[in-house]
């Protein structure tokens, strides 16, 4: 394809109108945003507005504008689910057509540390089990891409992917590959690989360790790559799978209802400058290796050192070079675990928000996209938003018991002949109590109207489906005032120079003893009940109005016990409660991973193919050292 080709080609798959439509949702935010903000406004202003009271101002606009892009990304993405449109090419959703003839050469990578050999290979065996078969056209392998510490563990790695290879010979080739150095973690994992057998494929399609894609949507994404050849990295919407808790199954339950649509809003906007999870996405080979070679932060850890949230950083990278980084939202077959209860859960994000935080030294990067930086902003908000959370609380509360402890002075001046009576505040605290509850809402509500529109047998039928979102929500707000004093701990941990290591993640279902429970939630419940008596003995409609607050944080070692309870979990899916499609109409690869038992054998694993090096250049965030692409490839 000579270059005016490639123009036209990059052109004709440009998403259509992207600063239009970036320009409508910057003005929906903008003005629902200003009037939430002037509703405030005038209700503190009444009598005079306070410096406790400015400061609840500028931390409210903060939360409700973080609530507003959810808001209006969850409309967008009930339209565009309910209409079959494709939030990028705002066409009808259809497979994407390859170019005649066209030829590509797939590695599956799994990258693991020290994790369960067992569930490793089970899932990867399900999900090369399940891929079409090769063709001369279209060939995939895999590479099980190891830097564990463990050196059982290592063995147990070699023996049974050794075992896995004869099992699969004659249907997918599976590489195993064990590095003995650590450095860079998982993206020093990849970018290894990338150095010395990149170059033998085309596109390299990124598993975690408890990853399960369906062969169908492997096939699918690689059409897409292959129809575009400006896409660099196209990112699926995976949801989790096989809970059994109470916690991990109402968690599973919301991502199945309300995931795809909000990814369909987000990438609406997002259009071709979309973001990357670091799984269950492929990317083309020569792009990632030559733009996406990562530099250490300046300084010293927790904000400085490796960059622990890589993906983000690699997406922003593809971008700056003028590659198409895009989300594909109607793709089903896209699966992972998630930890099964609650402080497991909390555990892993403590590591995303030391991660997340390190993005907002890369706001001013040289040459980024300004879509990359908004995902750096916002990366760090999902966390940051929990600490303004408590600070709104901590400030109005404060503001509350200042006014039940002073007394009312209605003459301020000795020559004042009538009393300053106070004035009564606007009619706007309901109507703004009621429309920042009703946003918050609409994304569950939107979810549960387009499945009971479009599949709800696929949730357990219409009563059970809306008993299930009840459930849901209700859990949810329960367990929210202990999730932001966890994220709010971490984040002043991270600031204050505390850091963490990334160990492996648990993913195994257990039930938390109450020890456990209560030794990582008793401060919480000590806040929760000083809150509430506090504030009960003061100002009792204060109280009041804190209720879902320092109920959740009473309620909290309860909550960790009984939400992470195997029991409770299956005696929910056997009332027909939290079910999602997954379990009541399952594809075949997760069938396969479902009957298979678990792996057995030794033998040694067969050498990996024959190197072909290549390199992966450190880029700079001070200078635009990249080859940037035509302007109609951007």
């Amino acid at each position: 394809m000579n270059s005016a080709d490639a123009r036209v080609s990059a052109f004709t798959t440009r998403p259509p109108w992207r600063r239009t439509r970036r320009l409508l949702f910057a003005l929906l935010f903008a003005g629902t945003v200003a009037l939430g903000v002037w509703a405030m406004f005038r209700i503190l202003i009444v009598g005079g507005i306070s410096p406790l009271e400015l400061l609840i101002l500028g931390l409210f606009s903060i939360t409700f504008g973080w609530i507003t892009i959810a808001f209006w990304s969850a409309v967008i993405g009930f339209a565009l689910r309910l209409t079959h449109r494709d939030p990028v090419t705002l066409s009808r959703i259809r497979p994407p057509t390859p170019p005649a003839g066209a030829r590509s050469r797939t590695a599956l990578a799994m990258p693991i540390h020290n994790e369960d050999v067992a569930r490793v290979i089970a899932g990867l065996e399900a999900t090369c089990r399940d891929l079409p078969e090769e063709t001369p056209e279209r060939r995939i392998e895999a590479f099980v891409l190891s830097d564990s510490t463990d050196e059982a563990i290592v063995a147990e790695e070699s023996a049974q992917v050794g075992a896995l290879q004869a099992r699969l010979a004659g249907r997918c080739r599976v590489h195993y590959r064990h590095r003995d150095s650590n450095d860079g973690r998982k993206a020093g994992n990849l970018a290894e690989f990338c150095r010395r057998w990149g170059r033998h494929y085309d596109f390299l399609l990124v598993l975690d360790a408890d990853s399960l894609m369906s062969g169908a949507t492997i096939a699918a994404l690689i059409d897409a790559m292959q129809a575009n050849p400006r896409l660099g990295l196209l990112q699926t919407v995976p949801i989790p799978v096989r809970q059994e808790s109470l916690f991990g199954r109402a968690n599973q339950l919301a991502a199945s209802l309300y995931a795809p649509m909000l990814a369909a809003g987000l990438s609406f906007w997002h259009a071709d400058a979309a973001n990357y999870f670091g799984h269950n996405a492929i990317l083309r080979t020569r792009a990632f290796m030559e733009h996406c070679g990562l530099p250490d932060l300046p300084g010293a850890p927790p904000l400085g050192g490796e960059i622990l949230s890589h993906d983000f950083v690699e997406a922003a990278l593809l971008r700056r070079a003028g590659w198409q980084v895009q989300m594909q939202t109607d793709l089903g077959g896209s699966y992972e675990e998630m930890p099964s209860h609650l402080l497991d859960f909390a555990k892993r994000d403590r590591r995303w928000v030391q991660g997340n935080l390190q993005h907002l030294r890369l706001l001013t990067g040289r040459g980024l996209h300004a879509m990359s930086r908004l995902h750096f902003l916002f990366g760090a908000l999902a966390y940051l938003a929990s600490l303004i959370w408590l600070g709104i609380l901590m400030v109005s509360t404060a503001d509350a018991l200042g006014r039940a402890l002073t007394d009312p002075n209605f003459f301020t001046t000795d020559a004042q002949l009538f009393p300053d009576w106070p004035l009564a505040p606007p009619p706007l605290i309901m109507p703004l109590l009621a429309g920042t509850l009703a946003m918050l809402l609409m994304p569950k509500v939107l979810g549960l109207a387009l499945a009971l529109t479009q599949r709800p047998a696929d949730f357990g039928g219409p009563r059970r489906l809306v008993a299930s979102v009840l459930l849901e929500a209700l859990f949810a707000m329960l367990i929210a005032p202990l999730m932001m004093v966890f994220h709010s701990l971490f984040v002043i941990g991270v600031v204050s120079g505390r850091t963490v290591s990334w160990d492996p993640q648990s993913r195994e279902g257990r039930a938390v003893p109450w020890q456990e429970a209560w030794r990582h939630t008793w401060q919480a419940t000590l806040a929760g009940l000083l809150w509430a008596v506090i504030t009960w003995w003061y100002t009792p409609v204060f109280f009041w109005w804190l209720t879902p607050v320092w109920l959740g944080l009473l309620l909290s070692a309860p909550l960790v016990r009984w939400s992470s309870s195997l029991a409770l979990g299956r005696a929910l899916h056997r009332a027909g409660l939290l079910l999602v499609p997954s379990e009541t109409r399952p594809s075949a690869v997760l069938r396969e991973l479902d009957r298979r038992p678990a792996a057995t054998g030794q033998a040694p694993p067969l050498p990996p193919p024959a190197e072909l090096p290549g390199e992966m250049p450190v880029q700079s965030f001070s200078a635009t050292r990249h080859r940037t692409l035509s302007p109609e490839g951007r």
